[in-house]
C-alpha cells in the first residue's frame, strides 16, 4: 500500500495546478451502464471469471458504477475513525450507515447493500452485536467484510474475528500481521502496526480464503488479493504517509465492503477499493505537507477519482 521508494515533489507548479483541475469530476456525467447493487449481487462470479475480470478497465468501471449506484454501506467500525471513515466513502459516492447496536445492526444488515465489520475497539456489547449482524448478513445471502484489526497479539479480538468466520465474510481486508493471527498463526505485529510483510502471510491468505470462500486482502507495500482457484493480484501504488494517519486502512475496510455489492467478484470488490485508496494516496501526498493536510487532501483526492484514469498509472500485477 506504501510507495516503494521515492517521495513525490510536494511543491506544485503552474502545470501541475492545471492538471489537478482537469481531473476534477465533471459531476452530474451519466453512466448509462452503470451496474445497480441487486444486479451486480446477481453476477456470475465463477473462478474462471474472477480472473478475467481483474484489469485497469474493469477497476476503473467498479470505481464509476459506486458513483451511480451510491451502496448503503453499514459500518461496524472502531470508534477512533468513525468520522473519518463515514467521509471515505462518501468521497467515493457510497453512503455510509454507522448502524452498530445489537438492537438495530441486523436489522440494518438486510437492508444495507454493503456491510463492514471492523474489531478494533471491541467491548462486550459491541462483540455482541457484531456477531448477531453478521450472522443476518450470511442469513440473507449477502457478502460482508470483515477487518480483524490487532487480531493476533488481543485474546478477546482474536477470538471474536475468528468467531466470524463461520459466516463466511466475501473478504477479510488486513494486514499481513492481522491475517496470520486470524489464520491462528504468530505473527510480529505491535497492535494495529504489521511487523511481517505481505509475501509472509500469502500462505494463511490462501487459506483463509479457502475456508470462506471469498477473498483475502493483504495491505502493505505491495497489496496483494488472494481468492480461492484464481491468480493472486498485486497493487502497488500508494504513499508511505499512509501509515502516518489513523484510519486509512479501516477507511480501506469499508471501501471494501461498498464496492462488494457492485463489482460482482469479491476479489474485484478488494481490488478496486485497494486501488481506488492508493491511487488517491499518491495524488493526495504530492499536494501535501503533512499528516494533517494528508488526510484532508486525500477525501478530495478520493472524490476527483475517475474510472477512465485507473490505467494510466495503476500499478496492477497478477500472477500467471
Amino acid at each position: 500500500m506504501t510507495a516503494p521508494t521515492n517521495e513525490p515533489d510536494h511543491t506544485p507548479d503552474a502545470s501541475s495546478d492545471a492538471t489537478r483541475s482537469a481531473g476534477q469530476r465533471s459531476g452530474g456525467r451519466s453512466r448509462p451502464n452503470a451496474q445497480s447493487p441487486d444486479a451486480a449481487r446477481e453476477a456470475a462470479t465463477d473462478a474462471s471469471a474472477q480472473a478475467l475480470a481483474i484489469t485497469p478497465e474493469a477497476i476503473g468501471r467498479v470505481i464509476d458504477d459506486v458513483r451511480d449506484a451510491a451502496p448503503l454501506t453499514q459500518c461496524m467500525t472502531n470508534a477512533v475513525v468513525t468520522g473519518f471513515t463515514a467521509n471515505v466513502l462518501l468521497a467515493v459516492g457510497a453512503s455510509p450507515a454507522m448502524v452498530d447496536s445489537l438492537e438495530e445492526g441486523p436489522i440494518f444488515a438486510g437492508i444495507a447493500d454493503g456491510l463492514l465489520v471492523n474489531v478494533g475497539t471491541v467491548t462486550a456489547a459491541t462483540a455482541e452485536a457484531m456477531r448477531a449482524t453478521a450472522a443476518a448478513r450470511a442469513e440473507a445471502g449477502r457478502p460482508w467484510c470483515l477487518d480483524p484489526v490487532a487480531v493476533g497479539t488481543l485474546p478477546v479480538r482474536t477470538q471474536l474475528a475468528r468467531d466470524l468466520l463461520e459466516h463466511a465474510p466475501a473478504v477479510i481486508r488486513g494486514n499481513a500481521s492481522e491475517v496470520l493471527g486470524l489464520a491462528g498463526e504468530q505473527g510480529a505485529g505491535r497492535g494495529v502496526d504489521a511487523g511481517d510483510d505481505v509475501d509472509a502471510a500469502l500462505a494463511a491468505a490462501s487459506r483463509l480464503a479457502e475456508r470462506t470462500g471469498g477473498a483475502v486482502a493483504v495491505s502493505g507495500v505491495v497489496d496483494a488479493v488472494v481468492a480461492p482457484g484464481v491468480p493472486t493480484v498485486r497493487i502497488g501504488n500508494g504513499d508511505a504517509i499512509m501509515t502516518k494517519v489513523t484510519g486509512v486502512g479501516c477507511a480501506l475496510g469499508a471501501l471494501v465492503a461498498a464496492y462488494l455489492p457492485v463489482a460482482g467478484s469479491a476479489q474485484l470488490a478488494a481490488a478496486a477499493a485497494t486501488a481506488t485508496m492508493t491511487l488517491a494516496a499518491e495524488d493526495a501526498a504530492h499536494w501535501a505537507s503533512g499528516p494533517g493536510s494528508f488526510a484532508v487532501e486525500l477525501l478530495d483526492a478520493l472524490a476527483r477519482l475517475e474510472g477512465d484514469s485507473v490505467a494510466a498509472t495503476l500499478d496492477l500485477r497478477v500472477a500467471s
